[in-house]
């Protein structure tokens, strides 16, 4: 293990982008808030703090309560993750770099005093005034592209394709209340089948296919709230257990990014 690299955030994007850092030899470190909205939890290191551990490809993640743990868990080769929405643990951690990959479209804190090289995904960032690289995580030409000086595209607030079909793949609650399941990742869903409750009201399927994510059961939804998709070719049901292109080649961006940071400031 060369550096650790903390990572705020432990979604489907944050778990790619840890999985290239660890292959380019870092030590992550996740910071995640107590309740993580993740949709594509199959595939989300943020899980651990729902059930005190979980597996992503080839990484293995654990919560962690207290510095000791962190320290054991990265020295076992393990991902330590922190219930630690602020990140407070980089006073203690001293990392060598932290990627704020919470895509929140605004930076909820992160700072460039945080350490030697500081990287934001997505919009709600500029470079080199809140940190030292900007990701792009717009799909299309410039995915991946690091900005040095300046923004990500904005949020268009329109989601991609996929197999033709746009925004009736997004699962959105149908009301303020807790969720309830009744369905789970990688299901074979049909239009008009019931996925879950909340408050009394159904959400139900808008289209055939697989069901790729779906919010922990048991959280606190609003009403219009993205918690869920589908993918309408039913024939990639095993791509909700896998990591995508997408944060795939996010990753080996940040990866290349802190690499090339930590170069130019002679690390």
């Amino acid at each position: 293990m060369r550096e650790i690299i903390v990572v705020r955030g432990g979604g489907d994007i944050a778990t790619g982008t840890i999985q290239a850092l660890r292959r380019g030899g870092f030590g992550a470190v996740v910071t995640e808030c107590a309740r993580p909205s993740s949709i594509r939890r199959a595939v989300c290191l943020s899980e651990a703090v729902y059930l005190g551990s979980c597996t992503v490809e080839d990484m293995d993640a654990e919560l962690s309560g207290s510095p000791a743990e962190t320290a054991r868990l990265l020295e076992s080769g393990k991902i330590p993750v922190l219930v630690d929405e602020a990140a407070g643990c980089v006073r203690e951690l001293q990392p060598a770099a932290v990627v704020d990959a919470i895509l929140a479209k605004r930076n909820l804190g992160t700072e460039k005093w945080m350490a030697p090289v500081t990287v934001g995904l997505g919009p709600g960032f500029r470079a080199p005034e809140d940190v030292d690289a900007v990701i792009e995580t717009m799909r299309g030409h410039d995915l991946g592209r690091i900005i040095l000086n300046g923004s990500a595209l904005p949020d268009t607030g329109t989601p991609g394709e996929i197999a033709g079909v746009g925004a009736d793949r997004l699962l959105r609650a149908p009301a303020d209340g807790v969720i309830r399941l009744t369905a789970d990742i990688g299901d074979l869903v049909r239009r008009g089948d019931i996925l879950a409750d909340v408050g009394g009201a159904p959400l139900t399927a808008d289209i055939d296919g697989v069901l790729r994510g779906l919010i922990h059961d048991g959280c606190a939804v609003r009403r219009g709230m993205k918690v869920g998709d589908i993918d309408p070719r039913a024939a990639e049901r095993r791509n909700c257990f896998t990591i995508s292109d997408k944060a795939r080649c996010i990753g080996g961006a940040v990866l290349a990014a802190v690499l090339m940071l930590m170069a130019g400031s002679g690390r």
